[in-house]
């Protein structure tokens, strides 16, 4: 079992900046990758960025390229989310999720593990 709890969110401005944060705790050996999965009200499930665990490699999403940025901490087991220039469609819950074997940045994969997710806000 993994566990996954975000921190920060909170609400920002339009053009501001916020970061999230997750620390994964419990059987963490042998995740594949650690992802961002941001959901908002009526819209489809998006995963914003991915790092695989063990290198430095990410991808990020077309929407939220050159303005957010994932990186992991392995030592402590914890994952950040820093965002800039943020836009209203930025709002949404955004969950912190891992698997085991597969990391796709796009459709609906449904990832082994999520945390319960932390509020993002942007309002003008």
């Amino acid at each position: 079992q993994v566990q996954l709890l975000e921190g920060g969110g909170g609400s920002v401005e339009i053009g501001g900046s916020l970061s999230v944060s997750c620390a994964a705790t419990g059987d963490t050996a042998g995740r594949k990758c650690m992802v961002w999965v941001r959901q908002a009200p009526g819209k489809e499930r998006e995963t914003v960025a991915i790092v695989y665990v063990g290198g430095w490699i990410t991808s990020v999403a077309d929407s939220v390229k050159g303005r957010f940025a994932i990186s992991q901490d392995s030592a402590e087991n914890t994952l950040y989310l820093n965002m800039n220039s943020l836009k209203p469609e930025d709002a949404g819950l955004y969950h912190c999720v891992t698997d085991a074997n597969y990391c796709p940045l796009t459709g609906t994969y449904q990832f082994d593990y999520w945390g319960q997710g932390i509020q993002v806000t942007v309002s003008s």
